[in-house]
């Protein structure tokens, strides 16, 4: 199964009991349409991921990036601590590609090349 969706915060990497590290993050998915009486819906869906392949990927995924996943949903149930049924999904991630960058990875990269640009001027403006 392929998700696209953004990251809703920056992920983490996590050493379980075995030694094993696992990279978690969540994603949010949005989908719309319009309903028999011609309103346009829109929802999303958040999905708690996980991917044990390499925790190398870590520095990548920031909040806000666009990301393609490749894997398999499972859901989870438990009961809230006030005593609640509580329900998420789960995805098993075993590919991921990235679509484009966070928006505080575009600033910083903006901001690169603003500076970038100044220091060209500067040295444009030597008299030697």
């Amino acid at each position: 199964m392929n998700i696209i969706g953004r990251l809703t915060r920056d992920a983490e990497v996590r050493t379980t009991s075995q030694d094993k590290q696992v990279v978690n993050f969540a994603v949010a998915t949005n989908e719309s349409y319009r309903n028999k009486q011609g309103e346009r819906i829109e929802q999303t869906t958040y999905f708690d991921c996980s991917y044990w392949i390499s925790a190398k990927v870590v520095t990548l995924l920031t909040k806000g990036t666009l990301v393609e996943l490749t894997g398999r949903v499972s859901t989870r149930a438990w009961t809230g601590n006030d005593g609640t049924p509580k329900a998420g999904l789960n995805f098993h991630t075993s590919n991921i590609k990235l679509h484009g960058g966070s928006k505080r990875n575009d600033t910083v990269e903006a901001t690169a090349k603003t500076q970038q640009n100044v220091t060209q001027e500067a040295k444009d403006d030597l008299p030697f």
